[in-house]
């Protein structure tokens, strides 16, 4: 993604990104908000951000996704990212991120599932 004006909301960050990555951020997008519609959409670190019911903290925190040059990290807790290493294993994967390649499908039963058990973890 070209250095641009910090977007102000996820729709605006959506627009400016190429035209070709803009149906694979929508996915990731679409998934989030479908397991979490209670989330609060916002954009911090430059990146689209969900936290929980809008609480702040660190640990109210849902999950991040950005685009890169040739794909869309997607950021969680580590020990959620952890928890689910099998079900993510073919993709690349660091404590806190993975990387979904902008030439392969989204993982939408994944995101979805990395999200719920987030979520799972702020209801206990």
């Amino acid at each position: 993604m070209k250095k641009q004006t910090p977007a102000k909301d996820v729709d605006s960050y959506i627009a400016a990104a190429p035209r070709v990555a803009q149906p694979r951020l929508r996915e990731v997008r679409d998934a989030i908000r479908d397991v979490a519609p209670d989330a609060v959409e916002s954009i911090s670190y430059g990146m689209p951000f969900y936290s929980f019911r809008g609480e702040v903290g660190i640990e109210a925190r849902l999950c991040y996704f950005g685009l890169h040059k040739d794909s869309i990290g997607f950021y969680m807790r580590p020990h959620v990212i952890e928890e689910h290493k099998e079900e993510a294993a073919e993709y690349k994967t660091t404590k806190s991120a993975l990387r979904f390649s902008l030439d392969e499908p989204i993982p939408v039963s994944l995101i979805k599932n990395l999200v719920r058990d987030a979520i799972r973890r702020h209801s206990m």
